[in-house]
This record gives C-alpha cells, structure tokens and sequence, in this order.
C-alpha cells in the first residue's frame, strides 16, 4: 500500500505540470476484432470510446509518424485541420480557431506536401498548397507525417508530407450516427450530423460516409495605428468578423476482388458555402465616438468550394513480383464574391480625404482545377532485397478568372454612420494577372530498393521529377501573353533503421526534396502597388527551391502501449525565391521600383522534435495516459535588409496532457493545451511579429450500455488571443531606414466553443 501511495504520488507530481498547463490528449476505441483467415472485414472499431486510452502509433515506414482517429476523436475535432494541430511540428499562421494552411515545421504551407490516400490532390492556393480545413475528421482513418521522402512519393516536401488516409472497406463492420451541436460565444447554435457504414456488400467490402456540419467562427479584432513606433495614436479600429457557412461530405470506398487481382474504386467530395462578414469603424486618436468616426468600412466575402477525388486501382501478382495502377480524376471548384463599400468622411483633425468620400468595390474570382494522374507500379524480390519502380504522370488544368470594378464618389456632408450605397457597377474587367489558364505535365520515373539485414533495415531510392508549365495570361501584352517553364531534378533518398532491441531504434534519413515556383510568380503579369508602392512583375524563368535534408531520430517502446521518440532535423534549402529589386522606377514614381521573384540566394532550416505517449502503468495508474510533444524550430535566410527566420516560422510548438478513463462508471475525462511560439515575417513595404495565446480544451463523456456514447468538449477555454504587430514602409528605402508609413497593432479575439455529440454504434 504504501508503495501504491508512493507511485501515485509520484505520478502527481508527473502530471502536475501537464494539469497546471492544461495538458493535451489521447482517444480511447473498441478493441479491433482480428480479421478472419480469409481476408473479411475487421469489426467496427474506432467508433465509441470505451475508456481505454489510445496512444500514437509506432509507423514501421521509415520516417514516419502515425495517428489514428480514435488518438484525437475525444475532443471531437471537426475537421483534419483541427486534428493536426495536436501533432509534433505542426503550426498555423491562420485566424484564430481556423486551421487550414499546414505550416510542417514552422514554414510557409508551400513548402508542405498534402496527400489524400499517398496520392496528391489539387489545391487552391497559388502555390498548389491545399487547405486542410476542407475535410471532416470523421471520414479519416488516421493521419501519417512524414518526416522524409521516398523514392516512390513525390519529391515536393521540403518540410514535409501529411498523408490523410481516408476509411475504406475493410476498416469496418458496422456503422455508427454521430449528431449535436456546437455553441459559440456570440450565442449561436451549429449543428452538425454524420453517418458511416463499412461492411461486405456487392461481392466486396463497401464503406459508406456522410457529415454535414455548421461552421461558425465570431471574431474581435481591435487594431491601433500609428505614424511610428513611439509617436502619439494616428487612429483606432473596431472590427467584428464573423464566419459561418456549411460544411457537406460524402466518400465512399469499395474493394472486390476481380479476376487474378483486386479492384479498389474511391469516391471522395467536399463542398464547403461560407460567408465571411467583416465590419470595422475606425476613429481619429482613438476617441470612439461618431465626431471622431472617420471611416466606415463593410467587406463581405462570399464563398463556395468543392473539391473532389475519384480514383480506381488495380493490383495483381504478374512477372513473378506484384503490379499496381491507379488511375486518378481530381478537382478543385472556388466561387468567390468579394463585396467592399468604405466611407471616408473628412474631420478637422485628419483633412484627408479632401470631401467626404464613397468607394466600393466588387470582385469576382473563379478557378476550376482539374488533375489526371496515372500511377503504374510494380515490386518483385531481388534476392533478400525487394525492388519497387514505376512511374507517375500528372496532367493538371487549372483556369482562373478575377474580375473587379471600383466605384469612387464624393459625398459632401453625408450622414454618419453610413448613408444610402449610391452609384452602380459595370463592366467588370480583369485584374493583372487574373484572367489566365495553366497547363501542367509532370513526368516521374522512381525506382527504390528496400532490404535487412539483421538489427538493420535499409531502403534507398530515385526519383526524377520533370515538370512543364505553360502559362496563358490573357492580361498582359500579346507578345508576353505565353510563358514556358521547363525543369527537371533528381531527387534520391535514403532510410536506415537500426533496431537496437525489441524496443528501441535509431532511424536515419538523407534525401533531396524540391519546391516548385508558385503560379502567381512565374506570371508575366505586372502587380501596380503591389508591395507598398512598389510594382511587382512575375518572372517567368524561375528555377524550382530544392534541399538536401537530414532527419536523425530515436524512439522507444514504454511498456505495452506507450512511445516515445527523439528527432533532429536540418534542411539545406538552395536557389531560394525571394524578392528582388530590378531598378526600374515604379509606377508611383521616384522612389519607388518594380520588384520581382528571384532565385536569391540559399538558407538552412532545422530543430528537435520530442514525442511522447503512454499510459502511466509503472505508477499504477493504467487508466491514466499522458501525452506529451514539444518542437523546438529555426532557420536562417538572407534577404535585402539582412538575416531572418524564413517568413513566419514560429520557434516552438507545444501540445501536453492527458486523459482519464474511469471504467465502472463508464466515463472519462481529459484536457489538452497547445502554445505555439511568436513569429516574425519580412516581405518589402511590411514587416509583421505574430505571437498567440495558449489553447486550452477539456471533455467528458459518459458511455451508456454497447452503442451510446454522449461527449461534452469545450475548446479555446482560455479566449486565446492571436497578436500582430505591423511596421509598413513606402519603399525599399524607407525600410532600410526604418521610416515608416504607419505602426499598426492588432489584436484578434474569438472566444469559447461547447460542443455536445451523441455517437450510435450499430
């Protein structure tokens, strides 16, 4: 007894720290029944927590870390976005309660390779980033980070890959509902509804999803301006920014086997409707009251998004190895509406504008992204090693049409807050660079060689990546209307384990990765005050950003079910695209410059990544599970006014806690924080500190009986706070100067979510 009390005590003061900082999560599942000798589906797992905590998987892929859905499901998270951030290295620059650019290891979301199924999907992002928000959790079956590349995956990682597998066929045997309702601060109830089915039918396995789910995020923001650090308030602004809309999903998988093979066919769809609705009302020296309103400012955004997968893939034994081909149809649909009227009025104490002034502006933006990929494969023995080549062809369409019209007037005298919208709109033209079409081919040969040889296990592989874009930019003169761009890199990889014992390994990792110019760079098209006053001009003739990368990690088993595990990374980024000064004066005149994207110069990127998961059995508390995962992140770049981090790499990222199960009375509970460091970001005309509040979130839940389970989850407990600061310069001059245009700080508030699920197994 004593010797309990003593373990117990002991693991208080272990959990201590976690509890006083609001520690993190784990997931708790229905034991997986094994599957049948004869390949039937598993049983359905994963579906109503049960009070068992569930740990980070230990990945037998080199480099490679693995979550399942039941590791985050506790908390509810509603989409693969807020599922990711409870992972190692994983940061966003987004809003406050949205998740949607990943930045792997602190950087930019360009520089990260997002996978559906191991298979890349199109994006809307210039740089072919794709915004994780777009997919439900409850159609995932786990996610993969991987750290490194192989041979057989595309080479576009230089932070690195995420793999979000979805659930197919096989993984269930049953289904389950899944309904609620989330509240928020500004008094709004969402609901939300889920459905899945897996089992054997039509000769095969078949699984079956959908979820559809209200999305709402109320906001605060509070912004004050300056003419330059130190001196008296210029103005204030007061912005509320609320965004709602509906989230619909649909993905169905089915497997049957089919003469000498197997036949997969997937189906996966998201639409996203959102409004987003942003009102501010900024005053002169920050007195709020209407003699001091200066400026009235409405800006809606309306959008609608879907994006959309459908694949078939074929596996048979031929040639005394096994061959696959996938054949893949993607697409991404974005309709945008974006609605802005401002009205300035003129005060004595800020004479500009010269009158009392309206303007408004209408903006239009349509892309249509369709993507054909061709995947054959084939693996045989080779002696004791096993040998993979094949190659992948990609053929990406993407059409894109941003028209606007601006309409300005004087109003002497008009009535404050806001008078009647006057005048009309029409014709709607094309903005630089906003009415194009791109085409893009890509050619990828791999080969990958995999082998042990005792305690070692070895892989190594290349891949050569050819890609020809062609660029169609109906806005810019005929003579520089096209554009080629043709490149091609190596990019080999290597992985060794070293299996030390039954518990422990050391892995490591050595392959080149590349990063390919986004498309809004490569554009012909010249951008009139697009950096402060400066003109930015597309440049055409940019070479791909490629590193060499290192990846040295440690992991061990704790007991039956904990892990933990020990990274260091390092990234040697070459030919980096960064922003130049061509000399040309600017459309604004003297003092200003055209700018433009360039191959500058190199940089290095690297850290330490800790990961920990585990029950603490050795303390007697086998209900209890403890998680913990700290990444300690940096970088280095030069650019025109001296060394940096890369643009807005947070230093470190902090996710901690635990859960309790409670089996008699068939509960548990839990509580995670996270903290992500501040970052700093640099472009020419602005520079820009963000640091952000601690994110707190707790739940419990009650099971009743094999098929009920009722979770209450509450998230952002602390209101975290997300906090810029903003230094803005004219020209290039100003800011190797430090003279400023205006001194901004903003903060951005989004307040409490309570969520209420009931979950049914059947």
């Amino acid at each position: 007894m004593r010797k309990t009390r003593l373990a117990r005590a002991l693991a208080g003061l272990v959990l201590a720290p976690a509890v006083s900082l609001a520690a993190a999560q784990s997931a708790t599942s229905v034991p997986a029944t094994p599957a049948t000798p004869d390949g039937a589906a598993d049983a359905l797992d994963t579906i109503v927590v049960r009070g068992e905590a569930v740990y980070r998987d230990r990945s037998d892929a080199p480099a490679t870390l693995a979550y399942d859905l039941e590791y985050f499901q506790q908390f509810e998270p509603l989409t693969v976005g807020d599922m990711l951030k409870r992972v190692p290295s994983v940061a966003f620059l987004s809003d406050v309660l949205e998740y949607d650019g990943v930045r792997l290891r602190g950087l930019d979301p360009g520089y990260t390779q997002i996978l559906i199924n191991g298979e890349r999907v199109p994006g809307g992002g210039f740089d072919r980033s794709f915004f994780v928000d777009r997919i439900p959790a409850e159609l995932v079956e786990r996610i993969e980070i991987v750290r490194s590349a192989s041979a057989d995956r595309s080479g576009d990682a230089i932070a690195g890959s995420l793999n979000i597998v979805l659930r197919e066929g096989r993984s269930l045997d049953g289904g389950y509902l899944r309904f609620g309702a989330l509240h928020y601060a500004d008094g709004q109830t969402e609901p939300l509804l889920g459905a899945v089915w897996g089992g054997q039918a039509l000769g095969g396995d078949l699984l079956v999803g959908v979820n559809t789910q209200g999305r709402r995020n109320p906001k605060d923001k509070y912004s004050r301006r300056y003419a330059a650090p130190g001196e008296a308030l210029d103005n204030s602004e007061v912005q509320t920014d609320v965004r709602s809309g509906e989230d619909h999903a649909f993905n169905a998988a089915y497997d049957v086997e089919l003469g000498p093979g197997r036949l997969g066919i997937d189906l996966f769809y998201v639409s996203t409707d959102r409004l987003q609705d942003e009102d501010s009302l900024e005053y002169i020296a920050g007195i709020e009251n209407d003699a001091n309103l200066s400026v009235v400012n409405d800006n809606d955004l309306d959008i609608r998004t879907d994006n959309w997968s459908a694949s078939l893939e074929y596996d048979w034994a031929m040639a005394g190895g096994d061959t696959r081909v996938r054949l893949a149809w993607s697409g991404f649909d974005d309709r945008q509406f974006e609605l802005e009227d401002e009205y300035e009025y003129r005060r004595d104490a800020n004479p500009f504008p010269e009158d009392d002034r309206y303007t408004g502006d209408r903006t239009y933006t349509e892309i249509d992204d369709r993507e054909l990929s061709l995947d054959l494969r084939h693996t045989r023995p080779v002696g004791e090693a096993q040998l993979r080549f094949g190659a992948t062809y990609t053929r990406k369409s993407r059409e894109t049409s941003i028209t606007t019209d601006r309409n300005r007037i004087t109003i002497p005298n008009a009535p404050t807050p806001r008078p009647t919208i006057p005048g009309t709109f029409g014709p709607y033209l094309p903005l630089p660079g906003g009415l194009n079409t791109i085409d893009e081919t890509r050619i990828e040969p791999y080969v990958r060689l995999d082998g042990d040889a005792g305690a070692f296990e070895w892989e190594a592989g290349l891949r050569y990546q050819r890609t020809q874009t062609d660029i169609d930019d109906r806005t810019v003169a005929a003579p520089l209307r096209r554009s080629e761009q043709r490149h091609g890199e190596l990019l080999p990889s290597a992985h060794l384990r070293w299996n030390l014992d039954g518990d422990q390994r050391i892995n490591l990792s050595l392959a080149r990765t590349m990063r390919r110019p986004g498309f809004d760079q490569i554009t012909p098209a010249l951008l009139l005050a697009e950096l402060g006053d400066n003109d930015l001009l597309g440049n055409p003739d940019l070479r791909p950003e490629t590193a060499w990368g290192l990846d040295l990690g440690w992991e061990r088993r704790l007991g039956k079910r904990g892990v933990i595990g020990v990274n260091a990374f390092y990234r040697d980024v070459r030919d980096l695209i960064e922003i130049a000064n061509t000399g040309v004066e600017g459309d604004e005149g003297p003092g200003t410059f055209v700018l433009q994207p360039r191959n500058a110069g190199d940089g290095q990127v690297w850290g330490v990544e800790l990961d920990l998961s585990t029950p603490l059995t050795v303390f007697g508390m086998e209900h209890t599970g403890v998680f913990l995962n700290y990444s300690w992140l940096d970088s280095e770049i030069r650019d025109l006014f001296g060394t940096r981090r890369f643009n807005s790499q947070s230093g470190n990222v902090l996710n901690v806690g635990f859960v309790q199960s409670l089996p008699t009375p068939q509960m548990s509970f839990g509580v995670t924080y996270r903290r992500q460091g501040s970052a700093y970001g640099r472009i020419i005309g602005e520079e820009v500190r963000t640091s952000y509040g601690a994110d707190l979130e707790a739940f419990v839940e009650k099971r009743f009986g094999e098929h009920w389970t009722v979770r209450l989850t509450g998230s952002n407990l602390l209101n975290a706070s997300k906090d810029e600061v903003f230094d803005k310069f004219v020209t290039v001059q100003d800011q190797m100067d430090r003279s400023h245009d205006e001194f901004e700080i903003e903060r951005e508030t989004g307040g409490r979510v309570y969520q209420m699920v009931v979950r049914y197994e059947f």
